[in-house]
């Protein structure tokens, strides 16, 4: 009889490990892609895999084959920014990774009163953002979408048709939490750079599609981007399909910087002059 037993300690963030116990002799190998592979012969025997040091969270598959049972264990790293593992920020509780010189936030910011989507976001003195759908349990679990001025809190006076003035510099905190601000265009390019232009490094575990050139999220990363769509100009589109996160750069009087992680894309694409008025997804950087 074929017995499996797991066991998990810590949770997803601190020290875990994976316990199996089956009924023959484990073989397991790291893959480079971020996953465990297991595979069990007919031999009586049992392994204990520490699966990585500072934590994991995984999707787990167990299937038998003409050769005996296989196991696929994906999992994402995580590797807080020493001395920072965490934000308590407008209520909520946002993590924290280390990605080569850079410390992300790890979720999407969700901050500010949802407002409906035929609305605009004014400088009123209150963070506005729109959940897609104008559904709030979307921004629970993709983060909120903003506009751009409203990101960066309309800083040296800028809006959605009007340019900065001066002209922005420096770190824009905008709608971020204090000692964090809004990346540049720069910053977002080092991140990509910093994963050697694989999107699907990114990715969080499950978003994107494994086809022919492309593959899903590995998040090996632990940036673990989701794919929370947008708002164009009043019209949420493509849930699911993509993500486009706001930099503070200014390109124009109508336009602004962005990463754009897709689906079916193994690479993150960058625009410099995307319409201002749109809302995106916004993740702030420390400074």
């Amino acid at each position: 009889m074929k017995k499996i037993l797991i066991a998990v300690f810590g949770g997803i963030r601190q020290k875990a490990a994976i316990i199996l116990i089956l009924t023959g002799v484990l073989q397991i190998c790291k893959a480079q892609t971020g996953s465990i592979i297991i595979n069990k012969n007919n031999n009586a025997g049992t392994i204990t895999r520490q699966v990585d040091s500072s934590g994991y969270s995984t999707i787990w598959n167990f299937n038998k084959t003409t050769n005996g049972w296989a196991s696929t264990i994906n999992y994402t790293v995580s590797n807080p920014c020493p001395g920072t593992p965490t934000v308590y920020y407008a209520g909520q509780t946002y993590h924290t990774v280390q990605i080569g010189s850079q410390c992300w936030l790890v979720e999407n910011l969700n901050v500010g009163t949802m407002i409906n989507v035929k609305k605009s976001a004014l400088n009123n003195g209150i963070i506005e953002k729109y959940c897609f759908n104008d559904d709030s349990v979307n921004c629970a679990t993709y983060g909120g979408l903003y506009q751009w001025a409203e990101a960066l809190q309309y800083q040296n006076g800028v809006t959605n048709t009007d340019t900065a003035n001066p002209p922005l510099s420096g770190n824009i905190q905008g709608i971020c939490p204090g000692g964090w601000h809004i990346p540049t265009y720069y910053e977002l390019d080092t991140l990509g750079a910093a994963v050697n232009q694989n999107s699907n490094a990114l990715k969080a575990i499950g978003q994107g599609v494994a086809i022919p050139g492309a593959t899903a999220g590995t998040n090996i990363s632990g940036f673990s981007a989701m794919f929370g769509g947008s708002d164009d100009d009043g019209a949420f589109e493509l849930l699911g399909y993509f993500t486009d996160i706001w930099s503070s750069t200014e390109s124009s009087t109508t336009g602004a910087g962005i990463m754009h992680l897709i689906f079916n894309f193994s690479f993150p694409t960058f625009g410099n002059d995307m319409p201002k008025h749109d809302s995106f997804s916004v993740r702030c950087v420390k400074d």
